[in-house]
């Protein structure tokens, strides 16, 4: 048999292939700067409510329509993915993204803040998450080494979420909120240098059909059903006009889809995705779990600004407490992923988190001091540390390679609604008086909620066994 000879020097001009800490650094990075651009804002509230003259409550808004734009525009943000490439997607993101950012940091009022912040940071997100998801399943093939990647992303994701309080706090207090906006663009061209050595393991489908009209109905009936949400402390019937219409938008959205189904055509969102039952049960456990942490961060947060009269910085302090809670149990979701099962670390997770909330709620009587907020603070990053790389794995891997641009479109848009509705909820309650009647009944309906999220992990297979070598 002859063997073909090769040029001498070839393997010299070959260029070399980035190792996985070279591709994982700036998709982990990506979701840190998303997570951390969703809580940041929450120390900042009496700072950008003063300088651009509006009131808490415009502030939330701009929080709020972030968190929705990305939950909205997700799902078509995967399906870009899948046809003109993930790393381009990605770049494509961050870019956006960072215009956004920059747009934000000069903002002279609440208008331009929402387009910067709320609207191209939150378009910029829906491009660049879903790639990271995607490029995370396919160059990470074995289990343990998919299972400890995404154990990174979303340990950098809850720490951006829980971290944000604290960064941005110092930011502010040091210089200014504007300055908050400029570090998040600083870390976008810093991603971007860094993704530029990403290789894309699947070539880009420019025939994948793109479903405008389900697009526009899926997006249209989150914005309204979350809009609904904010509307409730102003107008009862508003309040109802918008959560019916965005109901039934919805499931005109959901009769779109089986309609294009059955005529041969590719929609949005294929129903066979909901056909699984462990990978339904998990996004009902991640939307579960972002409400709770970012509904959580935005009650705290203005409480201790508004009533107790904290400024950003000791807010940020305070909130140190869920970000080591946070870290500490996500450095050990790899060794707790080969020992306990997916369904265990889940449960485990919501009842640490639902406990956590039970202590602030304890503790909050009378005169608090800033240490009484911190165990249950530490309790709950502890519980979401714990749950959040399972949730993820247990969905992502539900499905083969050609599914993962739909797959993690969804994941990321349950994920974010549950951000979304999460800061809606509690903004609702709290806004028109963070007093402690408000502020405690804000947390006993997010417990409650978290009760629910539990049920749902009791719920999982047990055969979802723990993550080995193989």
């Amino acid at each position: 048999m002859t063997v073909p000879s090769t040029p001498e020097g070839s393997h010299a001009r070959q260029p070399k292939r980035p190792g996985p800490r070279q591709v994982l650094a700036p998709l982990a990075l990506a979701q840190f700067v998303c997570s951390f651009a969703g809580s940041n804002m929450t120390v900042m509230i009496q700072d950008i409510s003063e300088d651009l003259d509006t009131t808490v409550q415009g502030v939330q808004t701009a929080i709020t329509i972030f968190l929705l734009v990305m939950a909205a525009l997700m799902i078509p943000g995967g399906i870009l993915t899948d046809r003109y490439g993930r790393k381009r997607c990605l770049l494509v993101g961050l870019t956006v993204y960072g215009i956004g950012a920059l747009l934000s940091a000069l903002s002279p009022g609440l208008g331009v803040l929402i387009l910067g912040n709320s609207i191209l940071e939150g378009v910029g997100t829906a491009l660049l998450i879903p790639p990271v998801y995607i490029l995370t399943t396919l160059l990470f093939t074995n289990v343990t080494d998919r299972a400890r990647a995404f154990g990174t992303i979303m340990a950098m994701g809850g720490i951006g979420a829980a971290a944000g309080p604290l960064i941005g706090g110092l930011i502010t207090s040091a210089i200014s909120w504007r300055a908050a906006f400029v570090f998040q663009a600083l870390v976008v061209a810093v991603i971007i240098v860094l993704a530029r050595r990403i290789d894309d393991p699947l070539p880009p489908d420019p025939e994948r059909v793109f479903d405008t009209g389900g697009a526009v109905l899926s997006a249209t009936g989150l914005v309204l059903v979350v809009m609904g949400i904010l509307a409730a402390d102003e107008n009862g019937w508003l309040m109802g006009g918008l959560l019916l219409v965005g109901v039934l938008v919805l499931v005109a959205f959901f009769l779109w889809v089986r309609a294009k189904e059955r005529a041969g055509s590719q929609p949005l969102l294929r129903t066979g995705l909901f056909h699984n039952r462990p990978s339904n049960l998990g996004l009902i456990t991640q939307h579960t779990q972002w409400l709770m942490l970012m509904g959580v961060s935005f009650v705290v947060a203005a409480y201790l600004q508004v009533v107790r009269g904290y400024d950003a910085i000791s807010t940020g302090v305070i909130f140190s407490a869920s970000t080591m809670g946070l870290l500490v149990s996500s450095l050990g979701a790899a060794r707790l992923a080969k020992r306990r099962e997916q369904r265990t670390l889940v449960m485990a997770g919501f009842a640490l988190t639902v406990c956590g909330i039970g202590v602030l709620l304890a503790m909050s009587r009378g005169e608090p001091s800033a240490w009484h907020f911190v165990p249950g603070l530490l309790l709950i990053g502890l519980g979401m540390g714990v749950m959040l790389t399972p949730s993820v794995n247990v969905v992502q891997s539900a499905f083969p390679e050609d599914q993962q641009g739909e797959i993690s479109g969804l994941s990321r848009s349950v994920s974010n609604l549950g951000s979304s509705v999460g800061t809606a909820i509690a903004g609702t309650i709290l806004v028109a008086d963070p007093a402690a009647g408000p502020y405690a009944v804000a947390l006993v309906v997010l417990a409650v909620i978290g009760l629910g999220g539990l049920w749902a992990a009791t719920m999982l297979p047990r055969n979802a066994a723990p993550t080995r070598h193989g």
